[in-house]
């Protein structure tokens, strides 16, 4: 009853983003370019959303906190939600699903190119996020689901090349991305550079 309570909170609060949204939209306090507010809002949660999910493992692991892992895939999925507002704000809004037009932008503009790729890469992994498909799929999963790394760096590649001016936030968001990247590496070396004096000793031996 615990976590489930638990999971509701935490579902509530993922939420929160989306309905100041809509209450800014309601209010019509979106600014001068309600277009590029939106945009950019439900940009920066995608990728808050993104490094959030990264972060659970780490967290779970250095801070001894085991629980966190209920809410990793309820935070990736998340991250999905606010992916889909954000591409479906630039295909109905911007460009009111003309699609000539849309695939004109992905080839020619780089930044839009490496966003619908992060969006793109985005799609099977919220598409087996079930339990049943995590059971079918076994090993596979762990390894299709490392496509979260591929998706966030290029999120955050899409938000360095989309600013023009100030790059204080993307940058932020990409040193976030270094860390917990450079955490998975160094947890996935450790053991193989520990073991290797070992083996040469044994190899001597």
């Amino acid at each position: 009853m615990k976590i489930r309570w638990s999971k509701i909170i935490v579902f509530s609060v993922c939420l929160i983003p989306v309905a100041r949204l809509g209450l800014a939209a309601y209010q019509g306090n979106l600014g001068p370019n309600p277009l590029e507010f939106i945009t950019h809002a439900t940009g920066d949660w995608t990728i808050r959303f993104l490094l959030i999910t990264l972060a659970v493992t780490p967290l779970r692991q250095l801070l001894k906190q085991y629980w966190l892992i209920q809410f990793r895939r309820m935070l990736g999925l998340f991250a999905f939600f606010y992916g889909t507002l954000h591409l479906t704000t630039y295909l109905w809004f911007d460009k009111f699903f003309v699609w000539h037009d849309i695939w004109e932008d992905v080839a020619k503009r780089k930044f839009i190119t490496v966003g619908f790729l992060a969006f793109v890469l985005m799609i099977p992994l919220a598409v087996t996020s079930t339990k049943g498909m995590i059971r079918r799929l076994g090993k596979r999963w762990t390894q299709l689901h490392r496509l979260i790394y591929v998706s966030a760096i290029a999120g955050v590649i899409h938000y360095v090349w989309l600013v023009k001016a100030d790059l204080r936030l993307p940058l932020t968001y990409g040193a976030i991305l270094a860390v917990l990247l450079a955490y998975r590496v160094m947890k996935w070396a450790a053991p193989k550079l520990a073991a290797s004096p070992t083996t040469a000793a044994a190899s001597k031996a």
